[in-house]
């Protein structure tokens, strides 16, 4: 799984951003600060790095010059900076992106993806079962042969894969996934959705042994 570390001193963005992130099949960490930022690098790997200019302590040009001299990892700047000035320096200290704020969440994840593919990002593939799923591709495979999911379906695989073991309700998953599609998902289009992926994923839909029907609650993945 990808690992990102998100720099920014905004609570409520760093807030909302991990949890988009999080659904998207990223692990995140953030850090407010140069400090914690360049301590965190220290301790932990990471894939990529989310960062703002303005910062609790620091700021975030001097935070890309070290990532870039010290581990060479790939950085996007996530900023309400957008002046020529700015966004030329970021380049010109070795950023991959630039993204002024206020962004476009799908539009983010694109250019995650893009980033790390140029650069060669890791991004762990997980596995369920037969299935293995790219969060860098934004792709799933099973047996070696790419599964066709729609943004929701592959959305729903992401929820699952990431709550291995928790048991989720319908409302839960509804909460999850309607924002992607392009309207509200009623209750019986979840139905429709987590039908066709079974019939993708699993080896006998009509015996999941994948995304089980835990019977009154809704459903669980414990491979």
């Amino acid at each position: 799984m990808t690992r990102i570390l998100l720099v920014e001193d905004d609570k409520s963005i760093v807030a909302n951003l991990t949890e988009f992130l999080e659904s998207e099949g990223f692990r995140v960490k953030s850090e407010p600060g140069q400090a914690g930022a360049l301590g965190r690098l220290e301790r932990e790997t990471f894939d990529l790095v989310l960062l703002d200019i303005s910062l609790a302590d620091g700021n975030g040009f001097s935070v890309c010059s070290a990532i870039k001299a010290d581990y060479g990892l790939p950085v996007i700047f996530l900023t309400a900076s957008g002046d020529e000035y700015s966004t030329v320096t970021g380049f010109d200290l070795g950023a991959d992106d630039y993204i002024p704020k206020p962004f476009r969440p799908r539009e983010l994840i694109s250019r995650i993806r893009n980033v790390l593919r140029l650069t060669g990002g890791t991004g762990t593939v997980t596995k369920l079962g037969k299935v293995s799923v790219d969060t860098v591709k934004g792709s799933a495979s099973k047996n070696g042969k790419d599964l066709c999911l729609s943004a929701l379906e592959y959305r729903l695989l992401l929820v699952f894969l990431n709550n291995r073991g928790a048991v989720l309700s319908r409302s839960q998953l509804l909460e999850t996934i309607w924002d992607i599609a392009g309207d509200f998902v009623n209750d019986n289009t979840l139905t429709v959705y987590i039908k066709r992926l079974r019939e993708k994923i699993e080896d006998d839909p009509q015996k999941p042994e994948i995304i089980k029907t835990v019977r009154g609650m809704g459903y669980k993945v414990d491979l």
